[in-house]
């Protein structure tokens, strides 16, 4: 058994709120120098910069997750995960039909930027990622599912787009089996407001629109990982999370 170290919530510079140096090859260089050993891109609303993110994180000997942080019609935000980069690419895809198209504005919003690996700008999103979707927060489950994946509320210990602060209590939807705190000193206090996340297996992630938001080696998974494969590994977390 041995400890593997998380961060499940960045954003690279496609998320408008990114920063521009949040490429997929800086996330890679940034988790190294964390000592983080998994990894996941959670940019809203798609996962166009994940097949990067992949190629840079393998180079790093990080284990990298493809994510997306979807916003839903009640402008909650719900982390995505999922164990194969293929199917994240077709929820990727599946979403662009739920979307509301709303030309971005690059001076008051960021950039969209879609990366290679090498750090080039291979095109732009001309559309706002960030805003919210046709998503109802009660479909996420069986989306997720669809699609092979998982997904919890974000951040629930935050006011923006949080779905405590949102909805006023913790909602005991069946299919949401993990809650991320952006916080780990709220775990108590909010655990003892809504027993509902008791429920629930707890991940704490940081969020990060910039590199230095990025969590250092504090979480983890106690992973059996024998005999080593960065997939046996990814796996194993999903069968946690699940």
């Amino acid at each position: 058994m041995n400890k593997y170290y998380y961060d499940f919530h960045l954003h690279s510079c496609l998320s408008p709120c990114g920063d521009n140096d949040n490429t997929p090859a800086n996330l890679a260089g940034m988790a190294t120098l964390n000592h983080l050993n998994v990894i996941a891109l959670t940019d809203h609303n798609t996962c166009r910069n994940c097949p990067a993110f992949f190629r840079s994180a393998k180079a790093q000997g990080i284990i990298p997750i493809a994510g997306m942080e979807l916003t839903t019609a009640e402008d909650i935000h719900i982390v995505f995960l999922f164990e194969m980069l293929a199917d994240a690419i077709s929820f990727s895809d599946y979403l662009e039909t739920r979307r509301i198209l709303i030309e971005n504005r690059p001076d008051i919003f960021g950039d969209q930027l879609i990366m290679n690996e090498e750090d080039e700008v291979l095109s732009i999103d001309p559309y706002l990622l960030s805003n919210a979707t046709t998503v109802t927060v009660d479909e996420c489950p069986s989306l997720a599912e669809r699609f092979n994946g998982i997904c919890y509320p974000a951040h629930v210990d935050r006011q923006a787009n949080g779905i405590i602060a949102t909805l006023g209590t913790f909602p005991d939807i069946e299919g949401f089996r993990c809650c991320e705190f952006h916080d780990a000193s709220k775990i108590e206090e909010y655990t003892k407001l809504y027993p509902a996340i008791l429920k629930r297996h707890i991940i704490v992630s940081s969020d990060a629109h910039f590199l230095w938001d990025m969590k250092e080696a504090e979480e983890f998974f106690l992973i059996d990982d024998e005999p080593y494969s960065s997939e046996l590994v990814r796996k194993r977390i999903f069968e946690a999370l699940r």
